[in-house]
């Protein structure tokens, strides 16, 4: 079975079109049929319901597309583990993070890593922490630097590397300049710049709020802390952010609330990692251990 065709058949079950997989495989649109075409007439099912320009997989289609995963990750596996046995570390690597972490907490990481191994093939791939989580889960990426989740995740592995104690902050143009008795009921009713809520950090704040009984009145939400930190500094509304992200254009609030989430690394216990990820790894737990001791 052709490991393009499969790939091919991928991009189309996952985007619902053969134009769209097409530009995604940098393809064309001839081409991409032809090679679903290929795998179908080689497997004598039809794989996708066409109609009215419309994208659907058969029955067949959905059983295929649930192994086709599992065959390219162990292929991909197979081939990393052939290319360990020279002891380098080479290959490629795939990596997700958030923004704020990849931006914040990476860069020692990544010039060291870099430095090291400068054989492997870094991917990077910048992404909400639930989205990060979802790649690691299905294969699509070894591992992911992300905010961990209120909860352990049932399928995969989570080690904290940075605790991320947070601070509700605005600017003193907000409460012309006098912030000393603002309390979370005052906030309530001022206009909040804060992440979704249907992100981990906007889980906190509306848990905070819902524990006191008290309503939210989000009028921007963006899912860019330094974009909210901007927002915020303007006097457009007030947040609640990373601690090491205040300073002296913004105020902090004296708020006797203790929040805080956990910064870390996540991978999937049944995926053999690669040396090249195990060694992305260990530079993580040394600068998680410096961090710490700082």
């Amino acid at each position: 079975m052709d490991t393009q065709n499969l790939k091919a058949f991928l991009s189309v079950a996952a985007q619902g079109s053969f134009s769209q997989a097409a530009h995604l495989l940098h393809l064309t649109q001839p081409a991409v049929s032809k090679r679903v075409a290929a795998l179908e007439e080689e497997l004598g099912q039809a794989l996708f319901h066409r109609i009215n320009r419309r994208v659907e997989l058969t029955q067949a289609g959905v059983i295929l597309q649930q192994r086709a995963l599992t065959i390219l990750q162990a292929l991909e596996e197979a081939r990393q583990a052939l290319a360990d046995l020279d002891g380098a570390v080479s290959g490629e690597l795939k990596v997700a993070t958030s923004h704020h972490v990849g931006l914040h907490k990476l860069p020692p990481v990544l010039h060291e890593f870099v430095h090291r191994y400068p054989r492997v093939n870094l991917q990077f791939e910048f992404l909400d922490s639930e989205i990060a989580y979802q790649r690691v889960t299905k294969g699509d990426c070894e591992l992911a630097v992300v905010t961990l989740g209120p909860t352990p995740h049932p399928l995969l592995t989570e080690r904290t590397l940075w605790p991320d104690p947070l601070v509700f902050v605005a600017s003193k143009a907000l409460f012309n300049g006098a912030a000393d008795s603002i309390t979370l009921a005052h906030l309530s009713r001022l206009p909040a710049i804060l992440p979704d809520v249907s992100t981990y950090t906007g889980r906190l704040v509306k848990a905070c709020f819902d524990e006191h009984g008290l309503p939210l009145n989000i009028t921007m939400a963006t899912n860019y802390l330094e974009t909210i930190k901007m927002l915020v500094s303007v006097g457009l509304g007030w947040s609640l952010l990373p601690q090491t992200l205040a300073d002296d254009q913004l105020m902090v609030l004296d708020l006797p609330l203790v929040i805080s989430r956990n910064l870390g690394v996540i991978t999937h216990p049944k995926r053999a990692l690669s040396k090249a990820a195990k060694a992305f790894l260990e530079l993580l737990r040394d600068e998680g251990t410096s961090a710490s001791k700082a």
